[in-house]
């Protein structure tokens, strides 16, 4: 632990590590009152593309917390930056909410329901047989298929819900085409997390709920791998995994001397 306390960056996942739907989780608020109290460098890297760091920070707000927009980085940003590089001004059928919606736009991609360069999907609640049709007809014509993230499902308040590769699946089996996934675990979106953070990968650590994304991108990415069983993750279920995560911590709180 005293390793962990040590470093001098921190990047953390959102769901089911800082909160559950609107709920903070326990701990929370004191583990960012340390990382500001130790100047540790710090960023919240979320593969849900629903929200903008914008509404990201006015959701803390409204549980009490007060996190600038510069500590956030989400799937979609990563997203939209990938689709940029690619292919500069090209256009997209969508399907995803504001927070992916505003990233490809601020990324100067054009949304396109006839002939577009990509498909793009998000997690939304505004997903339905319609829009999975149109994504399944433009994959078919040429369209390259792309997902935000790799989850399959996601915490909330309620219980476990779906997320995007379980949104990505019907097209995927539809159209015989693989999507490429940007967030996490892809390296993509860590080196330009730790680049934002500012700190040597040795140096930082990767707090997260989740062995398939968060922890295999820590271990793959260079960083301190530690899980809290806050999320999705049971210590049972460490065990099915071919690799593991440093610590396993109950939550966040636990880092706070």
């Amino acid at each position: 632990m005293e390793q962990l306390r040590e470093k001098k960056g921190f990047i953390c996942d959102m769901d089911g590590v800082i909160y559950h739907g609107n709920r903070l989780l326990p701990g929370v608020k004191e583990f960012v009152s340390w990382l500001q109290r130790e100047n540790k460098q710090f960023l919240f890297l979320t593969n849900s593309a629903m929200r903008s760091p914008k509404e990201l920070r006015q959701k803390l707000a409204r549980m009490g917390l007060d996190v600038d927009e510069k500590h956030f980085y989400t799937s979609a940003l990563a997203t939209a930056n990938f689709i940029r590089s690619q292919a500069p001004g090209c256009s997209a059928y969508v399907i995803g909410d504001s927070g992916l919606i505003n990233a490809l736009y601020e990324a100067g991609i054009t949304f396109n329901d006839v002939d577009p360069d990509y498909v793009i999907i998000g997690e939304t609640f505004d997903y339905n047989y319609d829009k999975i049709c149109r994504a399944v007809t433009h994959v078919l014509n040429g369209a390259k298929l792309i997902g935000t993230n790799t989850d399959m499902t996601g915490p909330t308040e309620h219980g476990i819900a779906p997320a995007c590769r379980a949104m990505v699946a019907p097209v995927e089996l539809a159209t015989g085409s693989k999507a490429y996934f940007v967030g996490k675990p892809n390296p993509l979106m860590m080196r330009t997390g730790l680049k934002l953070l500012g700190v040597h990968s040795a140096e930082a650590a990767m707090i997260g709920d989740r062995m398939d994304t968060d922890i295999i991108a820590g271990i793959e990415s260079g960083l301190d791998p530690i899980l809290v069983l806050s999320g999705v993750t049971t210590r049972d279920e460490v065990k099915r995994f071919p690799f593991r995560p440093r610590l396993i911590l109950n939550g966040v709180g636990d880092i706070v001397e």
